[in-house]
């Protein structure tokens, strides 16, 4: 399964997702996704690959010992490891197919925004009607 970032400039191929598929809620993730949570995967190391722009990827240290991988032009975050850790944490949404799993889980939900409803407020599959 191949991932990308938004502009294309880097790839990415995963062999399998090794552990479940999780929204985490977490501050950290919020903030770093601009959105109120980011779909995650643990994927083993030796079941990842950089397959081109490796060397536009910029790092940084969000919380000691974890570092988070995004692309240096468009900005979008790829991965996250620990690099004491045997697997790599994948964000799903960069991944250019489907992956054929459901997310398992919600964490960190005790950092949910309080204005995070789904509930009785309007969904539309494209734009709301009249835009």
């Amino acid at each position: 399964m191949k991932g990308s970032c938004l502009c294309g400039v880097i790839e990415y191929e995963i062999d399998s997702i090794d552990m479940p598929v999780a929204h985490c809620h977490c501050r950290t993730c919020q903030k770093a996704h601009a959105a109120v949570f980011a779909s995650t995967a643990g994927v083993m190391r030796e079941h990842f690959r950089w397959l081109k722009g490796e060397e536009k990827l910029s790092a940084f240290e969000s919380s000691p010992g974890k570092r988070r991988y995004f692309c240096s032009v468009c900005g979008s975050h790829l991965v996250a490891e620990r690099v004491n850790q045997p697997h790599v944490i994948v964000r799903v949404a960069t991944l250019d197919e489907d992956p054929g799993i459901a997310p398992q889980m919600h964490i960190w939900t005790s950092h949910d925004v309080p204005w995070l409803e789904y509930e009785g407020i309007p969904c539309y599959p494209e734009w709301q009607p009249g835009r």
